[in-house]
């Protein structure tokens, strides 16, 4: 679906003569990346999901319809959002209720390995401004922009975080 629904999406924008198209990617193209902070023009080629293969496929078709069709596209690359309504299959969530629930927390790992959490109302704020910079734009342009935060957080600090917030 992220592959073929996104390609049949960019094919009706050039059909209805739509210019400008905002892609929800993730930062699951970065793959296991030792180089930190990751930048936007870092190479991405050994994604280690088929989620973030696609991702990855999603912002290349962009391209390729940028350049044959001048369509300007913005794609975000998301790190990890949590905030209110998360879906309850993710760890923020999973590790709170079990909190909650006063319940054993599993890790997978010895808790060291980090990521950068990014609150909803800050990925709502780069979604917005992203929009803004296309509608100002007066050529056609495409653009990958990371929303995070740039603080990674490790998993240990993340859990005790959350016990904390919840006492």
């Amino acid at each position: 679906a992220n592959v073929v629904a996104w390609t049949e999406l960019l094919q009706l924008a050039t059909e209805f003569e739509t210019k400008k198209v905002v892609f929800g990617s993730s930062s699951s193209v970065y793959g296991n990346s030792n180089v930190v902070p990751f930048s936007e023009s870092d190479p991405v080629m050994k994604p280690i999901s088929p989620y973030a293969a696609t991702k990855r496929a999603g912002e290349l078709i962009a391209h390729t319809f940028h350049h044959i069709h001048g369509l300007s596209v913005v794609c975000l690359r998301f790190f990890t959002v949590y905030g209110p309504r998360q879906r309850p299959d993710l760890a923020i969530h999973k590790f709170a209720r079990r909190i909650l629930d006063d319940q054993p927390i599993t890790l997978f790992g010895d808790g060291s390995t980090s990521r950068d959490y990014t609150y909803i109302d800050d990925i709502v704020a780069g979604v917005f401004g992203s929009i803004a910079w296309l509608i100002d734009l007066e050529s056609p342009a495409f653009e990958i922009f990371n929303l995070g935060n740039s603080t990674p957080c490790t998993l240990r600090d993340l859990v005790k975080g959350i016990e904390e917030a919840l006492q």
